[in-house]
């Protein structure tokens, strides 16, 4: 742990990390403990559990999440039906599902009922009424395809909102406009704020191939989640590979086919470790309260620059979703991303490769301070220091930038590190 906080009476606040089951089949309970240890330590509360009706492995995947997240302790659950993978719902098979997890210990309950989430599902809204009827369940859906005016119309069906965007279209950075709007819409119902580190898929088999604007996005988007403080936050994601959000281990048997690629030797553990800095921000609403335990420094950047190889096809935006087409590498910058998380006020030496020139840069502030620094065509390993009083206090080498592209395809992924 990298930070101490002062507790107060209590913080009716929670975040939790979306969690692809279907990515997990080959996890065993223990495994799923490891999981679940490593999200507590990052301060996490808890998994929002994706699953698709289509799965036939489903329950014997829930019934080891569970057991493991009651082994394991103060952490807990919620299922988040998928829509979208494998069709639609039926609502007899999600009144079944939710009462059959919801007496189990790790289930999260919201106001004294077990929360449910979806992914989408705005052809089945009707369904919800009589689904929480024969369920007492507390619905928090993400129907964020619906559009807020028309989410307005059929909001009474649910007990609150989850949005989906999540990312920046276009060069801007993404804003708290979107989280406003549905906040406002919500009419005094809970909130859950999205938050997620990066954004490259890569998957012809499902019509996917498209990157939003990553850079400093998961450090400024828990400083809004910090400066809006809504009801509840969720993290997208713990473990899908496709996407590049992933915050968790790496698991081959979950990568989907074609996507190894850009995922095999792109961990991105080392974002959680801001996630005890952040999380406590935000539920403190305090940041005098906390203290900074050890200099840490986290950086992240793509393996690849931008004209080194072929785009492999991706856009930069969606089309599919009606957002105009752009040139991946005009999000795509060739800068590397650092966080520093220091105790006092320090200096950070950048060097990419051992013959460049070191860039020095200083961090002003106790706590949170973030840096970029552009590639400007140099290539080789990478090395990070934190000097304070001309003593290195942290050290971090991280893997070669490279115009070596697997396959000839510049890899748009992370590789994420610390010291």
């Amino acid at each position: 742990m990298i930070i101490k906080f002062q507790a107060t009476a209590v913080i009716p606040k929670f975040v939790f990390a979306h969690f692809l089951v279907g990515n997990a089949a080959g996890l065993t309970q223990e495994q799923w403990e490891s999981e679940i240890k490593l999200a507590k330590h990052s301060l996490l509360d808890g998994f929002a559990l994706n699953i698709g009706q289509q799965d036939t492995n489903t329950d014997q995947i829930l019934q080891k999440a569970y057991a493991a997240a009651d082994a394991v302790g103060n952490f807990s659950l919620f299922l988040s039906f998928d829509y979208q993978s494998g069709g639609p719902w039926p609502a007899n098979k999600v009144v079944h599902a939710i009462n059959k997890y919801k007496a189990l210990p790790a289930q999260f309950y919201y106001y004294g009922r077990p929360l449910v989430s979806t992914f989408e599902g705005v052809s089945n809204i009707e369904d919800w009424p009589s689904i929480r009827n024969k369920t007492d369940c507390f619905v928090i859906p993400d129907w964020t395809s619906l559009g807020v005016q028309l989410f307005a119309e059929v909001r009474h069906n649910v007990d609150g909102f989850f949005s989906w965007d999540a990312w920046p279209a276009g060069a801007d950075d993404k804003t708290l406009h979107s989280d406003e709007a549905w906040a406002n819409v919500t009419n005094g119902k809970p909130y859950m704020m999205p938050v997620s580190p990066w954004f490259y898929t890569n998957l012809p088999q499902w019509n996917k191939n498209w990157l939003w604007k990553g850079a400093q996005l998961w450090t400024y988007r828990w400083e809004q989640i910090y400066r809006f403080q809504p009801d509840l936050v969720q993290v997208i994601s713990w473990n899908d590979y496709g996407e590049s959000h992933y915050i968790g281990p790496i698991h081959a048997d979950g990568i989907p086919q074609g996507a190894a690629r850009y995922v095999e030797d792109n961990h991105h553990d080392a974002w959680r470790e801001l996630l005890p800095y952040y999380i406590a921000s935000y539920k403190l609403g305090d940041r005098s309260k906390i203290r900074v335990t050890k200099d840490t420094l986290v950086y992240w950047y793509r393996p690849n620059p931008n004209n080194s190889g072929s785009n492999g096809g991706t856009t930069g935006n969606c089309p599919q979703q009606g957002q105009q087409e752009m040139d991946p590498a005009s999000l795509a910058e060739d800068k590397i991303y650092i966080a520093a998380l220091i105790k006092e006020p320090s200096w950070l030496m950048v060097q990419i490769g051992s013959n460049n020139s070191i860039t020095t840069l200083f961090a002003s502030q106790i706590g949170m301070n973030t840096f970029e620094v552009p590639f400007n065509g140099q290539t080789g390993n990478t090395t990070f220091s934190i000097v304070r009083n001309r003593t290195e206090v942290a050290y971090a080498t991280g893997p070669a930038i490279t115009t070596n592209c697997t396959n000839g395809v510049i890899n748009w992924n992370a590789v994420v590190g610390s010291s």
